[in-house]
Order: C-alpha cells, then sequence, then structure tokens
C-alpha cells in the first residue's frame, strides 16, 4: 500500500477512533491521520499477537485493524492525559 493509500486509511481510522473514544473535539485531520497510522502498527501487531492478519491494503480489513489499533491508542494516550474529574 502506497502512502497516499495509509493517508486516506489513517484519516478514516483516526477519525473514526476518535469519535468513539470521545477525542473528536481536540483532534483535526493532522492528528486523526497520525493516530490513524500508528493505530494501523498497533492493530497490525495486536492481528499478529493474537494470530490473525494485519493490515493487509487498501481495503476494509485494514480500516478495522487500523480502527481497533487506534482506539487502543487513544484510550492510553487519555488515561494518562485526562484529568480526573471529582463532583
Amino acid at each position: 500500500m502506497g502512502i497516499i493509500g495509509w493517508i486516506i486509511i489513517g484519516a478514516a481510522a483516526g477519525w473514526i477512533a476518535s469519535m468513539i473514544t470521545g477525542n473528536n473535539k481536540e483532534m483535526g485531520a493532522g492528528k486523526n491521520i497520525i493516530v490513524g497510522i500508528v493505530g494501523g502498527l498497533i492493530g497490525g501487531l495486536i492481528m499478529n499477537l493474537v494470530g490473525g492478519v494485519g493490515v493487509t491494503g487498501f481495503n476494509l480489513w485494514s480500516l478495522v485493524v487500523a480502527c481497533v489499533g487506534a482506539i487502543v491508542l487513544l484510550l492510553i494516550v487519555n488515561a494518562f492525559t485526562r484529568k480526573a474529574h471529582y463532583n
């Protein structure tokens, strides 16, 4: 998959993951792309660890894998950056 494919999959996966984790208001297109690309790497690693297939090209499965990785990444980032709210 070429760089354009990585950017498109990364943007879509980052946006979907930011919507699921509640980070959409803080993230722009650049952060979505970065989170999606890193998410693709994390998702591929997770899939390989459980015996599945990671990112395979420009297809729906690769988007799902990248979304899973991006969600994991954003949950970890949120755990370290969000302040606790005690009411």
